[in-house]
């Protein structure tokens, strides 16, 4: 744990080769509330955040993180091999390894929660999952929400890319001032708009802490071991049309064996926006 007297403000926090957490993200042109306020991290499984937002995760005193899922799918085939028999079983495992890493961060138990979604079912209740989370910002009032971007490499991403998008709209509909949206990631594909990205590249002690707590996730050992631990890459959300396709071609989870197709995402997504009554333009 962090002293209790230690700032929480982004824009002051140190990272190992002295630059300040505003120094990184300046050339993303953040509002400065964005950095100077409480951060919810939100992930599609657990082990996302860290993937790919380890850096920011560790500089975020006081933050918070959400699971849209509990990282533990319906079908036995899908879950790690050795996995134990039931679905519940294993989302605890999974929910037990969160506590682990996220505290060599600093991150205690009481700030993680989960929207209980399933894993590789998110897009199925994407309405649902986007009013749980309004209910969460409105209770933790965060001025950064970090999530992950639209690109169609997981269902389940892109599932919580859409009720992170989905929730701050509504907020915005309500009067309220929501949090800024931050997308993290190893890497992105170009922006709608052409936006800028901040990479971080890791020191030798950066990528060790990493690794640390990449560890915690024993269940996922065989997964994890492919991902680069060298940087990552962060983004002031652009607008996305939910209902287009993210990038063209074939996306990735279409090609890797899932039932989900991209097709039948978008109808869900579009479903969910009139459930919301949100417009189909882009937004957020």
């Amino acid at each position: 744990m962090r002293p209790p007297d230690e700032s929480a403000s982004l824009d002051k926090y140190l990272g190992g080769d002295g630059r300040t957490v505003g120094d990184i993200l300046a050339p993303l042109l953040l509002p400065p509330q964005a950095l100077r306020g409480s951060v919810l991290f939100v992930a599609a499984h657990p082990n996302d955040e860290v993937l790919d937002a380890s850096w920011l995760l560790r500089r975020s005193p006081g933050c918070h993180v959400v699971h849209v899922t509990d990282g533990a799918p319906r079908d036995a085939s899908l879950r790690a091999p050795g996995s134990p028999p039931t679905r519940e079983a294993y989302a605890r495992i999974r929910e037990e390894e969160s506590f682990a890493a996220l505290s060599l961060a600093g991150v205690p138990r009481d700030n993680l929660f989960s929207l209980g979604g399933v894993a590789h079912e998110a897009a199925q209740e994407l309405a649902t999952l986007t009013g749980y989370l309004v209910a969460l910002i409105k209770a933790l009032r965060p001025a950064l929400l970090v999530v992950p971007p639209y690109e169609g490499r997981h269902p389940d991403h892109d599932s919580a890319a859409f009720i992170s998008h989905a929730a701050v709209a509504l907020l915005a509909r309500t009067g309220r001032t929501p949090p800024v949206l931050l997308e993290m990631a190893p890497s992105f594909l170009p922006a709608p708009d052409g936006r800028p990205v901040a990479t971080v590249a890791f020191t030798e002690a950066e990528c060790a802490a990493k690794r640390r707590m990449l560890a915690c996730y024993a269940s996922q050992s065989g997964a994890l071991e492919s991902f680069p631990v060298g940087c990552e890459s962060y983004r002031a959300a652009p607008r996305y049309d939910f209902t287009r396709p993210p990038r063209e071609g074939a996306l990735p989870y279409e090609t890797s064996g899932r039932r989900m197709t991209g097709a039948r995402w978008r109808e869900l997504a579009r479903e969910a926006l009139e459930a919301l009554k949100l417009p189909e333009a882009p937004w957020h």
